[in-house]
């Protein structure tokens, strides 16, 4: 097996191929460059080697440039700088940039592999807690954001691949179905988790107080300001600015945020200096941005500014392996919070769970799973409907089977394998009740 891997950047042909051979014979993978910018192209937070270059090289990048660029790319990985000039103050300077180790020239081959043989421990050790902790991570992800369903496999896989990167992202999905719970996961996540997350419903904000809420405001600003006031943007400063509902953010202010998103920087009203901010910006949107952009509603600079990538909630009536699992978490933490045990669901309270078409998201399940932990039932939405004056009693079942069949046919979009499953009910049976009742599939085809 390998001791590791090795980048080695030098632009002079026989120390590139000295330390080839000398590396080589000690069991590490060696990749030698001529060029600081070829290592860069190789280089991200998930290469498994270190990085060893030469200091002073001619023209463009030198060693002290590409390990300023290796260090922003991924600040744990171990460079190790090699140079002929026996410059102390040089190495201070490499040893306060994050170099890993100094190495002066001439040195001999097993001092080199000593060197590099620890750094490639610590890389490895690096890579191993990530990964740990990424496993982790996805565990308790999973535990946060439920769900067996493949549409919620993929949400937690793209959160966990966008949380650690330093991009703006946009949250597509209907009411209720938990734009922020992930946008919190995007954050907590990521390397800003110990800096703030401040949320912002921007519909819930009226338009006259919408500046002062963003950007905040000095002492005597407006009649009323008593005293200074930091605004939304301030307090995410080094965190997470999540905006719910941007699309009803008024144009004017579109254009400030725009500016704070170009220049890193906030003006409180009042005031005469500007503050440096070091924002992340989450979005969520019920409305498709790019109609609200073709329709003059959205800056389409702004758009782009913040539509850097996109993660879309699926409605929970397209995610059918949740709804049992979801209603069983939420109703076990809402009877724990009462110290009661939850009632368990009969087969019919889970044929009705998903015969509903859940118009409200998972905010209506839980709703519902919270009635149900206190012992209150299931009521889905809506009363049922009451019998008519004077109906029997076999009529009245007549009118619920039909209702109940044809409910868990929208809910299946017309899928008689689903429906007889969700029925419980075998072909021939399901056949001959929808024969009674008159229920064509058909209608329910997508």
């Amino acid at each position: 097996m390998s001791a590791g891997q090795i980048l080695f950047v030098d632009d002079e042909e026989p120390m590139r191929i000295a330390v080839k051979q000398w590396l080589g014979l000690a069991g590490f993978d060696v990749a030698v460059l001529a060029r600081p910018e070829a290592a860069l192209a190789r280089l991200s937070p998930d290469f498994p080697g270190i990085l060893v270059t030469d200091v002073r090289m001619p023209g463009g990048m030198d060693g002290l440039g590409l390990l300023k660029a290796a260090q922003a790319k991924d600040a744990d990985l171990p460079v190790i700088l090699v140079t002929g000039h026996g410059d102390i103050p040089l190495a201070v300077e490499a040893m306060r940039l994050g170099a890993y180790d100094f190495i002066e020239k001439p040195f001999v081959p097993e001092r080199l592999a000593e060197a590099v043989g620890r750094a490639a421990e610590k890389r490895r050790l690096v890579m191993e807690n990530r990964r740990l902790r990424a496993m982790g991570a996805g565990d308790d992800m999973a535990r946060r954001l439920i769900g067996p369903s493949r549409a919620m496999e993929r949400v937690r896989a793209e959160i966990q691949a966008l949380a650690g990167l330093p991009l703006n992202v946009v949250i597509f999905g209907d009411t209720g179905c938990g734009k922020e719970l992930a946008a919190r996961c995007l954050h907590d996540y990521g390397p800003r988790a110990p800096k703030p997350f401040v949320a912002v419903n921007c519909a819930a904000i009226p338009e006259t107080m919408f500046e002062s809420e963003f950007f905040g405001h000095e002492a005597g600003a407006f009649t009323g300001a008593a005293q200074r006031r930091a605004g939304k943007i301030e307090h995410a400063d080094g965190g997470t600015l999540f905006l719910d509902e941007v699309e009803s953010m008024p144009l004017a202010l579109q254009a400030k945020l725009l500016r704070v998103l170009q220049e890193q920087c906030v003006e409180p009203l009042g005031g005469n200096r500007s503050l440096p901010v070091d924002i992340r910006v989450i979005t969520a949107a019920k409305a498709d941005l790019q109609d609200e952009v073709r329709s003059g509603r959205f800056r389409e600079d702004l758009y782009y500014r913040l539509h850097v990538a996109e993660i879309r909630l699926p409605p929970l009536a397209e995610r059918q392996d949740d709804i049992v699992p979801l209603f069983e978490a939420f109703a076990a933490r809402a009877a724990g919070a009462h110290g009661r045990t939850p009632p368990e669901l009969s087969q019919g309270d889970s044929g009705a769970l998903l015969a509903h078409g859940w118009p409200g998201n998972v905010r209506e399940l839980r709703n519902e799973a919270e009635r149900f932990a206190l012992g209150l039932g299931l009521r889905l939405g809506r009363p049922p409907d009451p019998p008519g004056d004077g109906e029997s009693l076999q009529a009245s079942v007549a009118a619920f089977e039909k209702r109940r069949i044809e409910e868990a046919f929208r809910a299946a979009r017309g899928d008689v394998a689903l429906v007889m499953a969700r029925l419980d009910l075998p072909r021939r049976t399901l056949n001959e009740k929808m024969a009674r009742y008159g229920i064509d599939r058909r209608h329910f085809l997508e």
